[in-house]
């Protein structure tokens, strides 16, 4: 599940024009973090980006799929995340607008859990 260094630094570039771009080594892959917000994931130098309800289309109209990992029980668990179209990487522009609507998404998500969090 690694990440090389390389293909993190051409992330940040790439991903530069939403903002400050944080990217924090985990599990073996790295979280892609803009205003505090983890929107994306790397694992062995692939793409993945946040999705909900209102963008998960998106991926689906692609037969792309979300990120899955075997736990230490055995069972496979289901992220958020679901796998960038791999052609994002060579046009800038459709990747800032998946980019933006996986930081949307994410931005829904925190705004989903404070208001789970008021009301329990």
């Amino acid at each position: 599940m690694a990440s090389s260094g390389e293909f993190l630094e051409l992330l940040r570039d790439l991903l530069s024009g939403l903002g400050p771009i944080r990217i924090r080594r985990m599990f073996g892959g790295a979280g892609i973090y803009c205003d505090g917000m983890m929107f994306a994931l790397v694992s062995d130098d692939t793409l993945y980006l946040k999705a909900d309800d209102v963008n998960r289309g998106n991926f689906e109209a692609r037969s792309l799929a979300p990120f899955r990992y075997e736990t230490k029980g055995g069972r496979m668990a289901v992220m958020s995340y679901w796998r960038a179209p791999d052609d994002l990487l060579d046009d800038p522009d459709e990747l800032m607008t998946w980019a933006r609507a996986a930081l949307e998404a994410a931005r829904r998500a925190q705004l989903n859990k404070a208001k789970r969090m008021r009301s329990g």
